[in-house]
């Protein structure tokens, strides 16, 4: 069957070989609401749809008028042989119940790399992902930008406390990164953007190198909360 957690999800899972993330956009809080309470009901009146889902969650944009949802498959098998013979008929009843919901399309992720603090402990607060966009497809562009990223970190002089992670994933089409971040919560990630700097990060040569990048197209961050988890029971 399927079970509801408010446990946030491990992305650094080894057992997760397809991560993919998506946008629904809504338009309203209400409407935010109603439909995570719709995707909650479609999926627990239903079996556990396959072996290879791991875990599938929902968080609610600050903005007031989106949803992402990033789902944990084994491989992307498993997610298509889902879409030929399940997912219809949930998307139907979400559709039913909340109509009028756009699907701004879904991203094919692998996770390259991660950066935990050793002994972290904190209650995560709030989710921030950043969507990096480069000019056309580039593998080896995408793993030396993550990192550089990491260099940047490393020589980081004046790191922010509020900050708990970050998992770096790397789109299959390879135009894109996608940096999923924990932090202690929405204003310490609003105070870290503020320091001195352009973004996250001091101005230091490395960083300097990271925001320049050559090919580098856009960064687009957007803050979240967890609002619901769906895995086996």
């Amino acid at each position: 069957m399927t079970r509801r957690t408010d446990t946030h999800p491990d992305l650094a899972d080894p057992r997760i070989g397809a991560p993919f993330f998506s946008t629904w956009r809504v338009g309203t809080p209400l409407r935010q609401r109603q439909t995570v309470e719709a995707v909650a009901a479609a999926w627990e009146r239903r079996p556990w749809p396959a072996d290879g889902l791991l875990g599938y969650h929902v968080y609610t944009a600050h903005d007031a008028s989106t949803l992402l949802h990033y789902s944990q498959w084994a491989s992307e098998q498993s997610y298509e042989a889902f879409v030929r013979t399940q997912r219809q008929e949930r998307v139907d009843e979400i559709d039913t119940a909340v109509p009028g919901i756009e699907r701004l399309g879904l991203g094919r992720y692998r996770r390259y790399r991660s950066g935990v603090r050793d002994g972290e402990t904190r209650v995560l607060g709030c989710i921030v992902l950043v969507d990096i966009e480069f000019e056309g497809p580039d593998p080896d562009r995408q793993r030396a930008w993550v990192d550089a990223v990491f260099e940047a970190l490393e020589s980081e002089p004046a790191p922010h406390p509020g900050g708990i992670s970050a998992h770096f994933h790397l789109s299959t089409d390879g135009t894109r990164v996608l940096n999923y971040a924990e932090w202690e919560s929405a204003l310490a990630h609003i105070e870290a953007l503020s320091a001195p700097g352009d973004g996250i990060g001091s101005s230091t040569a490395q960083w300097e190198r990271v925001q320049t990048w050559p090919g580098l197209k856009s960064t687009t961050v957007s803050r979240y909360d967890h609002a619901l988890g769906l895995i086996p029971d």
